[in-house]
């Protein structure tokens, strides 16, 4: 039988060793026994158990400090350990639950108990192995990437402040990986094993986000057709992510503020205060100081969200993490559309290290994407980049000998412009997200600098 139904029972009495030994047999578990703590040591630094019978009275070294030696040591996957006592006491149930006991059984033991006892004891270990690959998942999914200072410090600062309940907000351009931090963050906290609700600020309607964030009742407006909880109640216990912070309207900021402040709200509708404990973690891509000068952001809001101010940089700031991104994205999407590996060849990274990335992580994720749906070869060189990146990587914005600052300004904007269609290959909806602009917005600048997204295709 393998491992996980492996039962070692440690005992000096030999009949308790051959009771418990048939017992656990008839239930179809692999038994073997030891007389004494040292034994049960010794088998266990050599061979995998599921589960631990243990008795406290033992010659030599005695079940408690056999039990403490068990959690001290450093084995792959330590058993579950159920102890025995035929002098059972409250003192010794406790340090036995101190030191990492699962389970007191008191002689005289019964068949039941013991079947129940050790049945237990698998489950929560297959529980604790479940929860362990379960965080490995989740570290895999989101773990940050780069070695570069600015990264090294995003990680250290997410080890820091993860396991407290401080709001965050996560300063940066479109595309960095503001969401990314946002769940590693979660990850980390103590809140982790429930929910992380996301919220996009620019992507619901006005009139919708109250009813979004704080739920409804039946009836309370006209497309009201049933109840529905809202993300702060459903982020109750856990996290609410609130993305693109910065496009939430003054009128919902203020509601927004009073649950912050005071951890409850009324559902839309309805007269009847809900409780929550949230944690709130906000992002945006917009200088929010900037936004309160100009009457668009509530300052006193900007200061409950901005207890710990989390700056994610551009991928230009870092370029040497470019390389270890590429190389990851492009495994991961090999992997997930059954293409076989690819290999970046240096021309390729010294193309994709020396490019502006204006739609920052996001964009390079994309083109690794790409190319691991249409490049069939095993080398990926830097003629195998689509052409937008390739023609735009080393083009530098236009600055000088111009006759003012305004006509300075305005060259540099319709290149940034220009560089980021193209990179998107000419798709407004992938720029404006990338310029953080809404696609109205983007459309009327195009038109001021005198830029058509047709005349990028050439």
């Amino acid at each position: 039988m393998s491992a996980p139904g492996r039962v070692l029972v440690v005992d000096d009495e030999a009949g308790i060793r051959e009771m418990l030994t048939g017992v656990l047999e008839d239930e179809g578990y692999a038994v073997e026994v030891a007389d004494s703590g040292e034994r049960c040591l010794e088998m266990l630094s050599s061979g995998a158990y599921a589960v631990v019978l243990l008795d406290i009275w033992l010659p030599g070294i005695d079940g408690l400090e056999t039990l403490e030696r068990i959690r001290d040591d450093d084995m792959a996957r330590k058993p579950v350990v159920v102890m025995i006592s035929g002098h059972g006491s409250v003192e010794s149930a406790v340090r036995a639950t101190k030191l990492g006991a699962h389970d007191f059984l008191e002689k005289p033991l019964s068949v039941a108990k013991v079947s129940v006892a050790v049945r237990n004891a698998l489950e929560h270990r297959n529980l604790l192995s479940e929860n362990s690959s379960l965080r490995a998942e989740v570290d895999h999914r989101y773990r940050i990437l780069g070695d570069s200072v600015p990264m090294k410090a995003v990680r250290q600062q997410i080890e820091v402040m993860a396991p407290t309940n401080g709001r965050v907000l996560i300063f940066g351009e479109s595309g960095t990986g503001k969401e990314l931090v946002a769940h590693a963050i979660h990850a980390r906290s103590q809140r982790s094993s429930a929910r992380f609700v996301e919220v996009n600020c620019a992507t619901i309607p006005e009139d919708l986000i109250e009813s979004e964030l704080f739920g409804h009742v039946k009836g309370a407006f006209p497309a009201a057709l049933a109840a529905k909880a809202g993300k702060f109640h459903l982020a109750d216990g856990g996290t609410l992510f609130l993305d693109e912070v910065g496009d939430m309207s003054l009128k919902t900021q203020a509601k927004v503020l009073s649950v912050i402040e005071e951890q409850r709200f009324d559902p839309v509708g309805s007269g009847q205060t809900v409780q929550v404990d949230a944690r709130v973690i906000a992002a945006t891509n917009k200088n929010l100081e900037d936004e309160i000068a100009n009457g668009n952001f509530r300052e006193d809001l900007f200061y409950r969200l901005n207890v710990v101010p989390f700056y994610v940089p551009p991928l230009r700031d870092r370029a040497e993490d470019i390389p270890v991104l590429a190389e990851a994205f492009l495994n991961e999407f090999s992997r997930s559309y059954g293409r076989k590996p690819k290999r970046l060849l240096p021309s390729a990274l010294q193309a994709l290290s020396a490019h502006v990335w204006p739609g920052n992580v996001r964009e390079l994720r994309n083109l690794m994407e790409r190319i691991a749906i249409l490049h069939d070869r095993e080398d990926v060189g830097a003629a195998d980049l689509p052409t937008s990146n390739r023609r735009h990587q080393s083009r530098q914005p236009a600055s000088l000998g111009f006759a003012s600052l305004k006509e300075a300004r305005t060259a540099y904007e319709r290149d940034y412009v220009e560089r980021t269609l193209a990179a998107m290959e000419g798709n407004v909806t992938r720029a404006a997200a990338a310029l953080g602009m809404e696609r109205s917005n983007l459309h009327r600048k195009m038109r001021a600098l005198g830029i058509r997204a047709e005349a990028l295709a050439d």
